[in-house]
């Protein structure tokens, strides 16, 4: 984002406005993290904003500071149309595709709305007036803090904005252990400690809460773990029956494809976890090193992401889509034995 549409966004944010803004269907920490810190932000200005989420998240981001305000577009979709058919300016927030938005696509897509990108996502689309897109950063979280410094106005972030944004770096980074992590992330995290926000309460919220039933199905989930030395590839499987042993509740398998990956000598890591509600198996793919899960998602499973972090889907059933997952790794072998 140059000098200029920098300018243009001040002058468009001088006089308040109405404004949407608007995250990825099932959204994480950064997703939310960096709504509530831009709906923070904004509210300062006075602006009169709303945050609509396609749909629900976890129960682990619930915490953050003004949460309660979120609207959920799949349960309040005739209020939440006529608040973005009637809004000056749309943000779109941590995904860069109107096809990450679910239900809200269209609506969205009609809205004569400014609309503008923060995203850190490759390849994105262009149906945004202003985009402010960085492969290179850590997080969505990282850029809306860039974005208010930007804008001159790095003074007005206090302990709620600090909170949120820091949230959603720390889950985005993996507790600052990725490749993008950088010096500068490492600053900026400084910095929100500065502003208030309370980094071992943060991580407890997020991280150090379980209830018995997720341990019980993670266990089961390391129990499916399969290893395919050849490929340096693991994977995990966790079907719909097996979810609804363990009262399976949004979020609660977040994470578990990082097991995979822990394992030494393994640099793809896959879960695919079955939905019979969406009809559609989940799927979640991390590496390390140079191999691209969001080539190989984006090629074969209608997703896409990042190099080290992609997800997709498959309409076909678990066992369907597990045999077309082992039978394209072959075309992949090279790459995952460099």
């Amino acid at each position: 984002m140059n000098a200029g549409e920098i300018s243009k966004i001040k002058t468009l944010l001088n006089v308040p406005k109405a404004i949407v803004i608007i995250p990825h269907k099932n959204p994480d920490g950064d997703a939310i993290g960096s709504t509530l810190a831009l709906y923070h932000y904004l509210r300062l200005s006075h602006h009169n904003c709303t945050i609509i989420a396609p749909n629900d998240y976890p129960d682990f981001l619930k915490w953050m500071p003004g949460e309660t305000t979120i609207l959920k577009y799949d349960t309040q979709q005739e209020s939440c149309d006529t608040l973005i058919n009637k809004t000056d300016i749309i943000f779109t927030l941590d995904f860069n595709a109107l096809n990450r938005i679910g239900g809200m696509e269209s609506v969205v897509e009609n809205s004569n709305s400014i609309k503008i990108m923060i995203d850190h996502h490759q390849q994105p689309d262009d149906y945004a007036n202003f985009t402010y897109s960085d492969v290179t950063m850590s997080s969505t979280c990282e850029m809306v803090y860039n974005f208010i410094e930007m804008l001159g106005d790095k003074d007005l972030i206090n302990k709620d904005i600090a909170t949120c944004l820091y949230a959603g770096i720390m889950t985005d980074t993996g507790s600052f252990r990725f490749p993008l992590t950088t010096s500068a992330t490492h600053h900026i995290i400084g910095e929100l400690i500065e502003k208030g926000a309370n980094n071992a309460e943060i991580h407890n919220q997020i991280y150090d809460t379980n209830s018995y039933d997720r341990l019980q199905l993670l266990g089961r989930a390391l129990s499916n773990l399969k290893v395919l030395p050849e490929y340096r590839t693991a994977f995990i499987t966790l079907s719909q029956e097996e979810l609804n042993t363990f009262n399976f509740k949004k979020g609660d398998t977040e994470g578990f494809v990082n097991y995979g990956l822990s394992l030494e000598g393994i640099i793809f890591a896959a879960i695919f976890i079955e939905n019979q509600q969406e009809n559609i198996i989940k799927i979640s793919l991390r590496s390390k090193g140079d191999f691209s899960v969001n080539e190989l998602s984006r090629a074969h499973f209608n997703g896409g992401g990042h190099t080290n972090a992609a997800g997709g889907r498959s309409d076909l059933s678990l066992k369907d889509t597990i045999d077309k997952f082992i039978s394209i790794l072959p075309e992949y072998k090279q790459d995952l034995n460099l």
